[in-house]
C-alpha cells in the first residue's frame, strides 16, 4: 500500500511539472524562392541568407524562447507554382513567409497570403504593384521598381545625354516594370527612346536584336531582365561588333552574369540595392559567411533581413501570430543587417535607395 501511495504521488508530481512547464513549440517561417529554373542562383543567395539568419536567431535563444525552423519551398520563379507554394503553407498553418523572390511570383502568391491573414516579407520583388494594391500583411525589404527606374533614367541622362537609347525587357512583371519606369523617367527629362522592345525569356540567340542595335546606331542598351539573358546579350553583342554601353538592373546581381558574359562584362553598368555588406550592423554576419567560404553578394543579406525582421517583429509583439507580427512590422523600427529599418503604410521599407554599380574583374562594385 505504501508503495502504491508513493507511485501515485510521483505520478501526480510528474503531471504537475508537465502542466507547469512552458510549451516549446517550434516557430516556422516559410521560405519561398526559386531553387530550380533560370533564376535559381538568385534563389541560392536568398536561401543562404535565410538559413544564416535562422541559425543566428536560434543561437541567440530563438523567438521568444522558441526554436525557429524554416520550411523551404521552390516556386521556380513561376506565378502558378508560387500559388501552389502559398496554398501549401496555408495547409500547413505556416503564416509567416520570407519570400517570394520574383515579382510575378510575389504578385500571385500575395493574394493567397492576404486572403488568409498571413504575413509575407519579400527580399527581392520590386514591382510597385505588389504594395500599391493595399493588401494586408505584404512587406518588402528591397526597393521599388519605380524608384529604381528613376535612378536608371538619371544615370542615362547624366552620363549619356545625347546617346541613342534602346530599352529591352522580357515582358515579365519585374523586367517590364523596370523598363516602363525607366522610359517614363527619360520622357520626363525630354529624352526619347529609339528602341523599346522585348526579348523572349529563355532565348539565348540574340542575333536579330543585336543586328537592330547596330543598324539603328544604339549607343546605350539597357536590359531590365535577368542575368542569363543579359549575359548572353552582352557576350554576343561583343562577338558581333556592337560597341555600345550596356546597362542592367538588380536582375543581374549575381557573379553568374560575369561567367556568362565573359570579358565583355567589364564595364557593364547596373543599378541595385545598396550593398548591405558595407553596413556596420552587418559586419559580424558578413564575417560569418566568409568564414564558411560564402561571399554574401547580391540578395544574400536581403534574404537574411527578411527572416530577421519577421523574427524581430514576433519578438517585439511577444507573439508569432501573423496579425500580431503584422502590427509590429507596421509600427516598430528594427535594427537589422540593413541598418535601422521600418515600413510605411504600404509595406515598403523606409529608405532602401538604389545605387549605381559597375562590373569589374567579374564582380560588381560601386561606380565612380
Amino acid at each position: 500500500m505504501a508503495n502504491l501511495k508513493m507511485a501515485l504521488n510521483a505520478a501526480c508530481c510528474a503531471a504537475l511539472l508537465l502542466f507547469a512547464a512552458p510549451a516549446r513549440a517550434d516557430i516556422t517561417i516559410g521560405v519561398a524562392l526559386p531553387q530550380t529554373g533560370p533564376v535559381a542562383s538568385i534563389g541560392d543567395q536568398v536561401l543562404n541568407g535565410a538559413k544564416a539568419a535562422a541559425a543566428d536567431i536560434n543561437a541567440a535563444g530563438g523567438i521568444n524562447g522558441q526554436p525557429l525552423v524554416l520550411d523551404v519551398q521552390d516556386d521556380a520563379c513561376d506565378p502558378r507554382q508560387a500559388v501552389s507554394v502559398a496554398n501549401l503553407f496555408t495547409q500547413r498553418g505556416v503564416g509567416l513567409i520570407a519570400g517570394h523572390v520574383c515579382s510575378g511570383a510575389s504578385l500571385a502568391a500575395s493574394n493567397v497570403y492576404a486572403e488568409n491573414g498571413d504575413v509575407m516579407v519579400t527580399p527581392a520583388s520590386n514591382t510597385a504593384k505588389l504594395t500599391d494594391r493595399g493588401l494586408a500583411g505584404i512587406f518588402r525589404v528591397c526597393g521599388r521598381d519605380d524608384d529604381q527606374g528613376k535612378l536608371d533614367a538619371e544615370v542615362i541622362a547624366q552620363r549619356f545625354p545625347k546617346a541613342k537609347i534602346a530599352l529591352l525587357h522580357d515582358n515579365t512583371a519585374f523586367s517590364r516594370g523596370l523598363a516602363d519606369a525607366t522610359r517614363a523617367g527619360l520622357l520626363e527629362k525630354g529624352i526619347n527612346v529609339t528602341i523599346f522592345d522585348a526579348v523572349t525569356a529563355g532565348d539565348f540567340d540574340f542575333s536579330a536584336i543585336i543586328a537592330r542595335l547596330k543598324s539603328e546606331g544604339i549607343q546605350l542598351a539597357y536590359y531590365g531582365g535577368y542575368h542569363k539573358e543579359m549575359g548572353a546579350l552582352v557576350r554576343q553583342s561583343a562577338e558581333q561588333g556592337f560597341r555600345g554601353q550596356w546597362m542592367g538592373t538588380s536582375g543581374i546581381a549575381t557573379s553568374e552574369f560575369a561567367h556568362i558574359a565573359g570579358p565583355a562584362s567589364e564595364g557593364v553598368l547596373m543599378t541595385f540595392n545598396p550593398d548591405a555588406r558595407l553596413n556596420p550592423s552587418a559586419a559580424k554576419v558578413v564575417a560569418g559567411f566568409r568564414e564558411k567560404g560564402i561571399e554574401p553578394e547580391g540578395f544574400t543579406m536581403y534574404g537574411y533581413a527578411a527572416v530577421q525582421v519577421i523574427a524581430l517583429a514576433a519578438q517585439s509583439a511577444h507573439s508569432a501570430k501573423p496579425a500580431d507580427v503584422e502590427a509590429a512590422l507596421k509600427h516598430d523600427k528594427f535594427s537589422s543587417v540593413l541598418g535601422d529599418v521600418s515600413f510605411n503604410a504600404k509595406g515598403d521599407i523606409s529608405s532602401p535607395g538604389y545605387v549605381l554599380y559597375v562590373w569589374k574583374d567579374g564582380k560588381f562594385i560601386y561606380a565612380p
